[in-house]
């Protein structure tokens, strides 16, 4: 690039300063944490979310991928395998342990990007305290995604007639009757059946998850959040 010359090149440590003097007579904002929250961006990089397909089965086919691409080591995963009785997942694995440790997780969310089948998310939520080490370690029960509406609760068969492929393409979009029938036989007190307790009966936190939350609204509530 040419030099800047003359009066250009007088003013060019000036305008340098242009957007610091800009600033400098606006009304400085700050935020009421924790008394007001203030919501967060869209693609905000906060706690990990295990995905569900429409019908309930779980994304997590437990490839380890994530765990591999985690630069801080934060991830472990095992794998285990369905079975017809058992079956959590399309296709042949599931994530049998997933696991978290919230102390060395930069949330830089490159396990995302490694993740083949879309089931490990950054949901918005920032919130994470706990009292000792092993309470900032999330499980499985803590990271899976609530049921929805049309949703069983895993383990249950695939949808008839399907393989994993129908599954990734977005092809199954609820559960079907057949699906109910083998719960209704399997587990015959499943909330997630039409004639069960309901969805907030079987979207029950898991222990890790429920303590943090206890622990940050006590936190919350300590700073004179409202």
């Amino acid at each position: 690039m040419p030099r800047s010359t003359g009066l250009r090149a007088l003013l060019a440590p000036v305008g340098g300063f242009g957007v610091t003097l800009s600033n400098m007579f606006r009304k400085t904002v700050t935020e009421q944490y924790p008394r007001e929250t203030v919501p967060t961006k869209p693609r905000y990089h906060g706690r990990h979310q295990l995905n569900r397909y429409a019908d309930g089965l779980e994304k997590c086919i437990g490839c380890e991928l994530c765990a591999w691409a985690c630069p801080a080591d934060a991830i472990y995963v095992e794998a285990g395998d369905n079975t017809p009785d058992e079956q959590y997942s399309p296709g042949e694995r599931y994530g049998r342990v997933y696991q978290i440790n919230y102390l060395r997780c930069i949330f830089c969310g490159l396990c995302i990007e490694a993740c083949p089948t879309r089931a490990l998310t950054m949901t918005n939520e920032y919130e994470l305290a706990g009292p000792t080490r092993a309470g900032m370690i999330y499980e499985k029960d803590d990271l899976l995604a609530p049921l929805r509406s049309g949703m069983l609760a895993a383990p249950h068969p695939m949808v008839e007639g399907t393989t994993d492929t129908e599954y990734y393409r977005g092809q199954v979009t609820t559960a079907t009757d057949a699906q109910r029938a083998w719960v209704r036989e399997q587990r015959p007190d499943d909330p997630t059946l039409p004639e069960g307790a309901g969805l907030e009966a079987a979207n029950v936190p898991g222990p890790t998850a429920a303590l943090m939350a206890e622990h940050v609204a006590g936190a919350r509530r300590q700073g004179g959040a409202r």
